[in-house]
């Protein structure tokens, strides 16, 4: 049974393949929505392409059957097309049953509606799935007088429902290209014939609901964000955590008023003992427990409330409940890529890791850039390394940091080993330019020290010349805060980093690859196997003791795909 659901992936898949279901698109300045249509009840429309009709005599059948002839044209027509193409996905589903109802079984009508409810707990919304008028609509069907075309209507709607939402659990409600042209994570790849016979199998075997839970990514990360939602919603339905008051900063060994407000709200977020929740005085255990909350917030951890903690401890809990469906929504565009040997650059963290048979074995900090520069969310596969690697000046960064300091300081070139380049590589004289005004130079700082790529650059093809690089600027990873480069990743421990992705002990190991570097000479050096590289970008973690933390959104990404998820996006049978 198991490997069976665990296919179902493949069918929703298939579904979105062939279908493109509905995504939300960034919200425009019509944020109204088309109110849903009814469940037991249909317009005229269109009449289908030519179908087998059922050789049954079963009248809900014969009501199917003639439902989706009603449906408007599948190539082309007056509907939007994934509107059409959803009703080619049900009425394949359809044809492959002989047009027997799918929901005539109490059990599995009671399951959908289950699951269709649970949705909320993955941060989406189930009235885009036409969640009350199909409860409404189960509750009528009990009568006596329901008509097969009423138990045809409820019953095409339900698949409808049932498709969409297995679909937008595998890979989101929201098509991340709308909200960023660039993203190119491929889609999982899929059994088309495997994943329609499972779907059917889920209705068979009454398994409704275990299809549910295996549509959603198998992963702990999931299932946790999940789990802190849930709590999150609880949190606020009994009035949020406590605010604390404006004020001066607080730090150890003062005595105010407002202490006993920061003590309430650092119990209610799980930072202090619920035994220490009064008093007044700053003491030991308070500026503990304040480190520890900076800690998760990735603030500066000083133990004082400045404007920045102060800031982050009265951060609405609806606020927060927004961000994790934030990035609920990103794992289930990314989740199931997250497999094999890789590596994960996590921009808003400010750090990477390795992983290997899907397990991290390595971790550093990075600096990422500028939010005027942001480091692009891509993937791509790492495919070789230079070692002592001259650093080519980049058109923005020579007009925007280098020109201005030149003209201000004409030695600056010489302090940084820059040389001047014509057009044909040819070394020229930095007096024979004309820094007002140069047209026709490269900028070439050479291999060494200060080089600002450091002894190592790891590459991998992608359109916006950004890589994994070393950095003499070291002193800027014991920031909290490390969106200081111009969009390349700075690695704190470059070299364990390609030492693991050679995967070599005998001939790249540690003491190899510091020969390369002590060689001074420039070498580019392909890797055995590429790794996949990931570059993505997620505004919480959840650590060890499953606490969450918050991170800044240092390119304001949040709230564009929150909104795209609060659009209401009531799906529509043809």
């Amino acid at each position: 049974m198991e490997n069976r659901l665990r296919a179902l992936v493949a069918a929703v898949g298939w579904a979105v393949a062939q279908a493109t279901l509905a995504q939300t698109a960034i919200p425009d300045s019509d944020a109204s929505a088309a109110s849903p249509p009814p469940i037991v009840a249909s317009e005229p429309a269109v009449p289908a392409s030519a179908a087998v009709p059922p050789s049954t005599d079963d009248p809900v059948a014969q009501a199917i059957y003639g439902r989706l002839q009603q449906m408007a044209p599948l190539d082309g027509g007056p509907i939007a097309r994934q509107d059409a193409a959803l009703g080619k996905a049900i009425a394949d589903f359809y044809a492959q049953r002989r047009y027997l109802s799918a929901w005539s079984d109490e059990t599995n009508v009671r399951q959908l509606l289950a699951g269709l409810a649970s949705v909320e707990n993955d941060g989406l919304l189930p009235e885009d799935y036409h969640l009350s008028e199909l409860r409404a609509a189960a509750d009528g069907l009990q009568r006596p007088d329901t008509t097969p075309a009423q138990r045809a209507e409820f019953d095409v709607a339900a698949t409808a429902s049932y498709i969409t939402a297995l679909v937008q659990l595998v890979r989101g409600k929201v098509d991340p290209v709308r909200l960023d042209p660039t993203w190119n994570f491929d889609p999982t790849a899929i059994d088309p014939q495997q994943g329609m016979a499972m779907l059917q199998t889920s209705i068979e075997e009454r398994s409704v609901d275990q299809a549910f839970a295996m549509a959603r990514p198998q992963n702990p990360l999931y299932a946790k964000l999940r789990d802190a939602l849930a709590q999150l919603r609880a949190t606020a339905a009994a009035g949020g955590w406590p605010s604390v008051p404006d004020g001066p900063t607080l730090k150890a060994g003062m005595k105010d008023a407002r202490v006993e407000a920061l003590r309430a709200r650092l119990v209610a977020g799980g930072y202090l003992d619920p035994t220490l929740a009064h008093g007044e005085l700053y003491d030991s255990p308070l500026a503990d427990a304040v480190k520890r909350f900076q800690v998760d917030q990735y603030l500066d951890a000083d133990g004082n409330v400045g404007a920045g903690t102060l800031a982050a401890l009265n951060v609405p809990v609806q606020a927060r409940i927004g961000q994790v469906r934030v990035n609920l929504e990103r794992a289930r565009w990314l989740l199931r890529s997250l497999q094999g040997t890789f590596v994960v650059v996590d921009v808003a963290g400010y750090k990477i890791s390795y992983y290997r048979d899907g397990k991290r074995v390595w971790q550093s900090r990075v600096q990422v850039g500028k939010p005027y520069r942001s480091t692009p969310i891509f993937r791509s596969q790492i495919t070789y390394v230079t070692f002592n690697p001259t650093w080519t000046v980049p058109p923005t960064i020579l007009k925007n940091d280098v020109l201005p300091k030149i003209r201000k300081n004409r030695g600056y070139l010489a302090d940084n080993r820059i040389r001047v380049l014509d057009s044909s590589g040819n070394t020229l004289s930095p007096a024979s330019v004309d820094w007002s005004n140069p047209r026709g130079i490269t900028l070439r700082q050479d291999a060494g020290p200060g080089n600002s790529l450091g002894q190592v650059v790891i590459r991998f093809p992608n359109p916006f010349s950004v890589y994994l690089h070393d950095t003499p600027h070291r002193d800027l990873f014991e920031k909290a805060k490390r969106d200081t480069s111009s969009g390349c990743i700075r690695v704190e421990h470059p070299l364990e980093l390609v030492e693991l992705l050679f995967n070599d002990a005998q001939k790249w190991n540690r003491q190899a690859i510091d020969q390369r570097i002590d060689a001074k000479t420039t070498q580019n050096v392909t890797l055995p196997t590429a790794v996949p590289v990931l570059i993505a970008y997620w505004t919480v973690d959840i650590g060890d003791d499953g606490k969450l933390a918050y991170k800044p959104d240092v390119y304001d990404r949040d709230g564009a795909l929150l909104a795209a998820l609060d659009k209401p996006q009531p799906l529509r049978v043809p």
